[in-house]
């Protein structure tokens, strides 16, 4: 078969998959699609002559048609051997010859979707849907609208009350504060205007991806909110798809966008809308949602959304989570909190965990065009700090013996990826690290110097509300209890076991306590001073939490109780204390607000116990550096506290001496008994009210911990992931996170060995873009045989390329077609985006 023929039969699939219907004549196929089975009509022989399929220049390969018949894309089909761009004057001069305002450019591997009317062809890995693309086709962008749209400070305030400048109250000095308040209107600071404003001056320069460097707590929401309405009121973006990194960001996005908004235009989240997403204008999404079961590709087609923003872009399109960003066409903005700077330091070893991040957070910039390191728009914490807005911390510098030890073992950190790539990546060495950290006296040493240095809350003197940041839940567990022993004694008869509590995802209502901890009431408000409205509880102790988007503007102290080696961590939680704050707003009653108008947040203390600031910034002038004695010291009045807990003792069991071998084959379908033991589990965690919870709730951590702990490897079934996998004839290695979400209908099913291969090498290609379109086979072949054949990784590790020449799996041949570049750069993309267990 040709190899023209060849991608005929690939592109006719990929029609069908995207929902186009061929129109079948004396039972021949037509080069016609159609969005519905109707024949051709005499009309369309009017409009376009008997032969409207066929040229005088040519012969158009496939011509896709609206709902109404008429021509709506020309797809010019190029054999596998062939870049697709080679066909593109060709099927400009069919489109223009059909008033075709789109083309399709595919060779069945290697697809381009072009807007002849905007910009160039541009790489889907998908077909556009029918439906999608009729709705895109009323999409008309206006590039001069959206360079002439004057953005001023009230561009958002304008949308919620119009005539809003016009009243008395705003237009008067002494009133204007008290009447933005009163009707909660957004007034955008300077530099937020700067940031449109540099959209604005990116697109006049040819540009259509942006990227904002904003230091946390400058209002990155609200300037993509501006964002979002410059395009939208413009003409220039028909729908737009906000991703953000975690769950519980998804509502807060969506109540700013309705804050911001909803007078105008229409936002909804899609998890909670997955059959009614087109009536929105704003979609909001995790990219993990979107990653599960690839619904990025199936449930969506690549002109479903006309700008795509980014929040935190390295953490929501970092590793191949970039594949969704780069699934659609048009606009894209990035937003992230990480400096570039901070990675001037990498460490030369490729495996660190700083040189991942680095890798990550290039690779975003690369993604929004600025290769350079040069920002669309930049706006640090110092500029921040400068103007006014922002407030630096007091860093204290609290290392006892133990934990510099720690800081100095070779091999102290090492990168472990997670099977879902659901939480950012945890680097930690477990030798050693386990039994030194959660040592019960350097826990109390780290507890108590906290608690003799916390800066006071100004009006009450209590504890100032604080965020502890510990290594692990069970770290955090123990740290709360002996927070709390310790805030008895300091303050006897004012706590009830409330002045520390753990908010992790392993906690019922954790994101409820978490919310109810920035509205000053976690476990009520008002202890010390009846009349003063702040939490009752002074200090959370989380892990993962409460780092990214939490609003909590009166902390006074963050505590970092572990080492932290992702930048961007750092930055988000050093984030969480930087906004300014009022204190005397706090107090119900206006006289007493007067009495203490000079009560402001003016710094805030960040303890780092592992030198987490000298990691990232090398020689860190410390403002305050504590003498803490060794943890291993005994300390005075401890006894109280509870001891340390013994680890829990292993059960084995030795199973019975075998009786008889018999060997039996089992076709395809499985046995009847492991169909039904794949059933029944899945049953007994549906019906688990526990687990449909944190379904419901998004929890995914505390669901497959609370799975493990009580449905896995227990005597009354024994289920295990071995024994579930085989039970469904999976070829490959099946995660706990898969189980779930096919027992709770996210996924339809699994894919094998070889659909996941496919899915992870289209990732590859809509992130890498290679210019050799024409080698895809060969960088296809390498792409799966490098994932597995373990010893083909070795061999290409190790540079042993003469072994290829006797190699049966991958041959010199094999290896001498790939491009030299590439021969290096795809391992290199696997080992960063690519988690081999799951092809084991």
């Amino acid at each position: 078969m040709s190899t023209e023929a060849q991608a005929r039969i690939k592109i006719n699939d990929l029609l069908r998959e995207a929902g186009w219907r061929f129109f079948e004549e004396d039972g021949k196929p037509a080069n016609v699609v159609l969005e519905n089975n109707t024949k051709i009509t005499q009309e369309m022989i009017n409009d376009y002559g008997e032969d409207f399929e066929k040229q005088s220049r040519g012969f158009i390969d496939f011509l896709l048609l609206d709902q109404r018949s008429h021509p709506i894309i020309v797809l010019e089909a190029k054999s596998e051997k062939h870049n697709p761009l080679v066909g593109k004057e060709q099927a400009r001069t069919y489109a223009k010859s059909q008033n075709c305002r789109f083309i399709l450019l595919s060779n069945g591997n290697l697809h381009y979707f072009w807007d002849t009317q905007f910009g160039n062809p541009e790489i889907i890995t998908n077909f556009p849907t029918p439906e999608s693309i009729e709705s895109y086709n009323k999409y008309m962008p206006d590039p001069k609208a959206l360079l002439n749209e004057v953005i001023t400070k009230g561009y958002i305030a304008v949308t919620k009350k119009p005539e809003y400048a016009q009243d008395p109250d705003f237009q008067n000095p002494d009133t204007q504060a008290e009447y933005l308040k009163k009707h909660n209107l957004p007034i955008l600071r300077p530099y937020q205007v700067k940031a449109v404003e540099s959209i604005q001056n990116s697109v006049r320069n040819g540009n259509n991806r942006f990227l904002f460097e904003m230091a946390t707590g400058t209002g990155k929401t609200l300037i993509s909110a501006a964002v979002m309405k410059l395009f939208l009121k413009t003409g220039n973006a028909h729908r737009v798809l906000f991703l953000v990194d975690r769950l519980e960001l998804e509502d807060q996005a969506q109540r700013s966008m309705v804050r911001y908004l909803s007078n105008d235009y229409t936002s909804l989240i899609y998890k909670e809308n997955r059959e009614d997403w087109r009536r929105a204008d704003i979609v909001i999404t995790t990219v993990q949602s979107l990653l599960s079961g690839d619904k990025y590709r199936t449930k969506f087609s690549p002109t479903d959304f006309d700008l795509v923003i980014s929040d935190e872009a390295h953490r929501s399109i970092g590793g191949n989570a970039r594949a969704v960003f780069e699934y659609f066409v048009g606009y894209k903005l990035g937003l992230t909190a990480t400096p570039k700077d901070y990675l001037k330091n990498a460490a030369p070893d490729e495996n660190s965990p700083r040189e991942y991040e680095r890798r990550l957070l290039l690779d975003t910039y690369e993604a929004f065009g600025c290769k350079s390191g040069v920002p669309t728009f930049r706006y640090s914490m110092l500029d921040g700090v400068e103007d006014g807005f922002l407030i630096s911390p007091i860093v204290i510098d609290a290392r006892t013996r133990v934990t510099t030890q720690l800081l100095s073992d070779e091999g102290y950190a090492y990168i472990d990826k997670a099977e879902t790539a659901e939480e950012s990546t945890a680097y930690y060495k477990e030798r050693d690290f386990e039994k030194r950290f959660f040592s019960q006296n350097t826990n109390i040493t780290l507890c108590r110097a906290f608690l003799e240095n916390a800066a006071r809350d100004p009006i009450s003197g209590e504890i100032g509300k604080s965020i502890v940041f510990a290594v692990s839940q069970r770290h955090a567990t123990k740290i709360t209890q002996i927070l709390n022993v310790l805030a008895d004694k300091m303050f006897p008869g004012k706590y009830k076991s409330d002045f520390a509590m753990q908010v992790t995802s392993i906690i019922p209502d954790a994101q409820q306590m978490s919310i109810n901890f920035s509205n000053n009431n976690l476990s009520g408000r008002g202890n010390f001073i009846p009349d003063y409205r702040t939490s009752k509880t002074r200090v959370c102790v989380t892990v993962g939490m409460m780092t990214t988007g939490y609003d909590c503007t009166d902390i006074l102290n963050i505590a970092l109780m572990r080492p932290i080696f992702s930048p961007t961590d750092f930055i988000q939680i050093k984030g969480r204390g930087t906004r300014r704050h009022d204190f005397y707003q706090q107090f119900i009653d206006d006289a007493l607000k007067d009495q203490h108008q000079d009560k402001i947040k003016t710094h805030f203390l960040l303890f780092d116990f592992f030198a987490n600031c000298e990691y990232f910034e090398e020689e860190y002038d410390y403002d305050q550096i504590l003498a803490l004695p060794a943890a291993s010291e005994p300390q005075p009045d401890a006894d109280p506290l509870p001891p340390a807990q013994p680890k829990d003792a292993a059960v084995i069991f030795t199973p019975d001496p075998l009786a008889q071998v018999q060997r039996i084959e089992v076709g395809i379908e499985g046995m009847k008994i492991d169909r039904m033991f794949f059933h029944k589990f899945e049953e007994k965690i549906k019906n688990d009210p526990i687990v449909k919870q944190g379904i419901e709730d998004g929890k995914w951590d505390f669901v497959l911990d609370y799975i493990n702990e009580n449905h896995i490897d227990k005597p009354e079934d024994y289920f295990t992931l071995e024994k579930l996998r085989q039970s469904i004839q999976l070829d490959r290695r099946l995660s706990l996170r898969e189980v779930v979400e096919k027992a709770f209908g996210f996924i339809p099913g699994f894919k094998n060995k070889n659909e996941l291969l496919n899915s992870e090498f289209d990732k590859f290609i809509s992130i890498s873009k290679p210019v050799s379109e024409d080698d895809i086979p060969a960088l296809k072949y390498y792409f799966m045989a490098y994932i597995t054949d373990g010893h083909l990784r070795q061999i290409i590790e190790n540079k042993n390329y003469a072994e290829l020449h006797t190699y049966p799996r991958f041959s010199m041949a094999d290896f001498r077609a790939i491009n030299e570049n590439w021969r290096t750069a795809i391992p290199e993309y696997i080992k960063d985006y690519v988690v081999l267990n799951k092809f084991m």
